[in-house]
């Protein structure tokens, strides 16, 4: 790993030879005044700037919401809520 906290990951494809590159990144946040390090893939940090600015929040304080009502590890808690509000964007399915 990096100075920058960062590290690549390779994703196997279906003959298990390298089909994409994911960096991870390691960031501090701050939570009930404790500061942890959270790591995630760079998409859904992006993701999860992208719902604290358009909630007019800091991401470190999205990060306390999600941690207050998380029953996982903080990583896998983030990765999904960042899926569950994307999802909730695309519109329901009629029926055939």
């Amino acid at each position: 790993m990096g100075a920058t906290g960062e590290y690549a990951v390779t994703a196997g494809g279906r003959n298990g030879a390298a089909t994409a590159i994911e960096t991870m990144r390691k960031r501090s946040v701050v939570i009930a005044g404790h500061r942890t390090s959270v790591s995630l893939e760079t998409a859904f940090w992006a993701g999860l700037k992208e719902i604290a600015d358009q909630r007019g929040v800091s991401v470190n304080h999205l990060v306390e919401v999600i941690d207050s009502a998380r029953a996982t590890n903080l990583s896998s808690a983030i990765r999904v809520f960042v899926l569950q509000q994307f999802r909730s964007l695309i519109p329901a399915r009629m029926p055939h």
